[in-house]
């Protein structure tokens, strides 16, 4: 911490705002992306709310030369903290250092110099991978660090485990409101389709639309189509931030407390298992062939259902469906190609 000592940062520094009540400037890092651009959607419906933009041809966040000179000049009242490096099994396995190292240097540099610039509330994403590959079903906030994590995305994981222990870090040292939201797993507009980088759902959708204008007669999936996953729309993920960030301080301290890291979880309840999802999104594209499994490559996690009961006791619940969700992947998919 000597670079915040240096700067002459104390408790006293920070500012005690709130949202609900005041114009304030809310900056979206990572506001192209999947979770980002919806999060802008959302946060862009309250006129009280000025968005600062940057995409990384004009901030590398992992900069921090840069990123500091940002904060100096924007003092952002609110951040969002949306940019990551993120990508399937695949990515994961190939690219294990880059994972690590891009968002470990993402978070540090941002939340540093949020705090320097006397950020009061800084919301961090995350992902549900942070919790333990066998851990009971459905997982609790409390099951962090209790077990071995996921391999084939141990590094992403770890960065953002380091992430939540910074919001816990700086919130018991500085008395700020940083809270860690650890989402299921997300699909939307503005996804990645690209089949070397994409999350299963829009790999799914491309893989089956090209194998369907190529008239393919089969498709073939990695793993063996049986392990679980939960599904959540973009959308129903920004609707849930931006109630957090409308809470009050006293509402965002009962919420957490001190003695448990301020981690929630965000997530639809709708679990399938990859065969199952596989199944929709080949009716939903209009493939009528058929679906082989490579037993031969990993299957992640076996299961992965969030418990969301913290998130829904505020008064969320999510409002689009898979099935209607996926129609609108498709529909989005097929706008980019066309």
């Amino acid at each position: 911490m000597h670079c915040l000592k240096d700067m002459g940062i104390t408790h006293s520094n920070v500012m005690k705002t709130n949202l609900s009540t005041i114009q304030h400037t809310t900056y979206v890092a990572g506001h192209r992306g999947l979770v980002g651009s919806s999060l802008v959607r959302e946060l862009s419906k309250d006129s009280k709310t000025k968005l600062i933009l940057r995409d990384h041809s004009e901030l590398d966040l992992t900069n921090q030369g840069d990123t500091r000179r940002f904060f100096q000049e924007e003092s952002p009242d609110t951040v969002v903290l949306a940019a990551a490096r993120v990508g399937g099994i695949q990515a994961n396995h190939q690219n294990p250092a880059d994972f690590i190292y891009e968002n470990l240097a993402i978070q540090t540099n941002v939340i540093s110099e949020a705090y320097a610039r006397n950020v009061n509330k800084l919301l961090f994403l995350g992902s549900s991978c942070i919790y333990p590959r066998n851990a009971n079903q459905p997982i609790t906030e409390s099951s962090l660090l209790t077990g071995p994590l996921e391999s084939t995305n141990r590094p992403y994981a770890i960065a953002k485990i380091a992430g939540v222990e910074m919001c816990w870090s700086f919130n018991r040292q500085y008395g700020t409101h940083y809270c860690s939201v650890m989402p299921t797993n997300l699909y939307g507009p503005n996804d990645n389709y690209d089949l070397e980088n994409a999350h299963v759902l829009p790999a799914l959708i491309r893989k089956f639309h090209e194998a369907k204008f190529r008239d393919d007669k089969t498709v073939t999936l990695w793993g063996s189509g049986t392990p679980f996953r939960e599904f959540l729309h973009s959308d129903d993920l920004a609707g849930a931030c931006v109630l957090l960030l409308s809470l009050s301080n006293k509402d965002y301290a009962n919420l957490f407390g001190e003695d448990q890291p301020p981690l929630l979880n965000i997530g639809s309840g709708d679990e399938r298992s990859i065969s199952s999802l596989a199944n929709l999104v080949a009716d939903v594209v209009g493939f009528r062939g058929e679906i082989e499994w490579d037993q031969s490559q990993p299957d992640g996690t076996p299961r992965k259902l969030l418990d969301s009961n913290r998130i829904r006791a505020l008064g969320w619940k999510p409002e689009i469906s898979l099935e209607q969700g996926v129609e609108m992947a498709y529909l989005d998919y097929l706008s980019k190609i066309n």
